[in-house]
């Protein structure tokens, strides 16, 4: 005979597992500190002034 469930309590520990899956994603997704921000933003803003500097422009 088969072991009988609470299926309340199935569900609840379904939606604890993918509860705690999300919040593994959401970590790595926004769970950055201050000083990597800011040196991603550095070296984004100094890529972006390295790539105005080569554009060529249009001679008329």
């Amino acid at each position: 005979m088969a072991d009988v469930i609470n299926l309340n309590k199935a569900r609840k520990a379904r939606a604890r597992a993918t509860g705690k899956q999300s919040a593994v994603e959401n970590r790595a997704k926004f769970g950055r500190t201050g000083a990597d921000r800011s040196l991603e933003a550095a070296r984004k803003a100094r890529a972006d002034a390295a790539l105005d500097g080569a554009k060529l422009t249009p001679e008329d």
